[in-house]
């Protein structure tokens, strides 16, 4: 179970009556030292709810931004199985208007869509003027989960990495804001997050053929993540690690960084601090070592 269920959970112990007789942050910590509530990560989960809340108003303003002055803008999540993405994206688009954000989580390809070009799929899914996009992977899975999987020839995924850089490189010319991240995470957590999948009913749908073998193959998947990142980071395209071991700190500094890469109306006013942790959110460049080695 995630920390913040445990923390829900132990939070319905608190009733009505007991919600009323807190009056202090002393009368607060003796009463969930009272109900056995574990009183740090109680603090530190309401910081985080506290924090959450106010970079999700900024984005509001980002998206009153991009819908006044008609930009384009695509946010790239990959990352191995389990890394955090789906969580993330919810938190970045669940206050937002459902009119101009979409999120893209395309089903494997059609015989159809086989024999097209391999982009031609993605192409269809980017931005209209005043919008938001959001992709939970992306065409990046013809360069890691694909080859690594064999679910792709070795002349598909050649011709791919021969191309993409120019693919991208289109999109900046045609002013598409482009975030690339990759969520790393380390095997250990990798696994453990695996397992809660499995015995977790309401993760259930989350299970797929590939997490069998996502823990066996994982020097595979770290292979040609790397030739991914190594040949696919560039000046105007470039890959954001994001060190997602600790899922509340990526969520917060994923969006923290968005925030601080884009110049919206009423960015001044922010009532949150915009400048992320570089621990947690690192150019590709600079990160000599990831969780996911």
């Amino acid at each position: 179970m995630s920390d913040s269920k445990d923390i829900d959970s132990q939070l319905t112990k608190l009733t009505e009556q007991d919600l009323q007789l807190i009056n202090s942050r002393k009368a607060l910590r003796k009463m969930l030292t009272s109900k056995n509530i574990d009183i740090q990560k109680t603090l530190e989960y309401i910081k985080y709810e506290e924090e959450l809340e106010l970079l999700q108003m900024e984005l509001i303003k980002l998206q009153a931004w991009v819908q006044k002055e008609q930009k384009k803008v695509t946010i790239l999540f990959e990352g191995r199985d389990a890394a955090g993405k789906g969580g993330t994206i919810f938190r970045f688009s669940r206050h937002l208007n459902p009119r101009s954000i979409r999120i893209v989580a395309l089903p494997k390809p059609t015989e159809v869509e086989r024999g097209q070009w391999y982009f031609q799929r993605y192409i269809k899914k980017l931005p209209n003027p005043g919008e938001i996009i959001f992709f939970d992977r992306s065409w990046y899975n013809r360069a890691v989960v694909e080859p690594a999987m064999g679910f792709c020839t070795k002349q598909e995924y050649r011709s791919f990495m021969n191309q993409v850089t120019e693919f991208e490189h289109m999109l900046s010319d045609s002013d598409i804001i482009l975030v690339k991240f990759w969520f790393a995470i380390s095997k250990d957590e990798q696994k453990r997050r695996l397992d809660d999948r499995k015995t977790n009913p309401l993760k259930q749908w989350k299970i797929s053929p590939v997490d069998e073998k996502a823990q066996k193959k994982w020097d595979v998947f770290t292979d040609y993540k790397n030739k991914m990142l190594n040949q696919t980071h560039t000046t105007f395209s470039p890959w954001i690690i994001v060190e997602a071991n600790d899922k509340k700190k990526a969520r917060l500094e994923s969006i923290r960084y968005v925030l601080s890469k884009i110049d919206y109306e009423g960015k001044d006013d922010a009532k949150v601090s915009l400048l992320y942790d570089p621990d947690i959110i690192v150019p590709y460049q600079k990160a000599y070592k990831q969780s996911d080695y």
